[in-house]
């Protein structure tokens, strides 16, 4: 598996994340979706990743994004649908919280759904060293919501 900056527009790369959205959508009210899309994910304060096996196929995206100095937000995780349960979640993380590292980050923060099928993501992040939190940079208190954060 690599794991590089990408182009979110990249045709791939910009479906998967419009199955994102969907879901999404499809779990959530429109007011509790804060999911980004392509462009707000080209933003300079966004460092966007893909992962792909050796022969290029997507594998799964992420993306963090500084919302604050010393303080981060992962965003749009999402791993292809065929290539769940194989680490890739796991691997995206990690190489999120090492650009969290380099971008001189010192907190690290999300906000998941909180449905049946956010409960992985919900285990990935607890394992990641993630805690529940209160809303951060602006969220508000929402029954569709989880928040999570952790120090670097």
């Amino acid at each position: 598996m690599h794991i590089a900056t990408a182009d979110p527009g990249t045709p791939d790369i910009a479906a998967l994340l419009s199955e994102h959205l969907e879901d999404m959508h499809a779990t959530s009210p429109a007011c509790s979706v804060h999911a980004l899309d392509v462009e707000r994910l080209r933003a300079p304060h966004v460092s966007f990743v893909a992962a792909r096996d050796d022969a290029g196929a997507l594998l799964g995206v992420g993306a963090i994004a500084v919302i604050e100095p010393g303080h981060g937000e992962i965003k749009s995780m999402r791993t292809a649908g065929d290539q769940r349960g194989r680490g890739v979640a796991t691997a995206v993380l990690d190489h999120l919280l090492g650009r969290a590292r380099e971008l001189g980050l010192s907190r690290v923060s999300l906000e998941t759904g909180t449905a049946e099928p956010f409960h992985a993501a919900h285990r990935l992040y607890e394992r990641s060293g993630f805690t529940e939190c209160g809303p951060f940079a602006g969220y508000a208190l929402d029954p569709f919501s989880r928040f999570y954060t952790r120090s670097l």
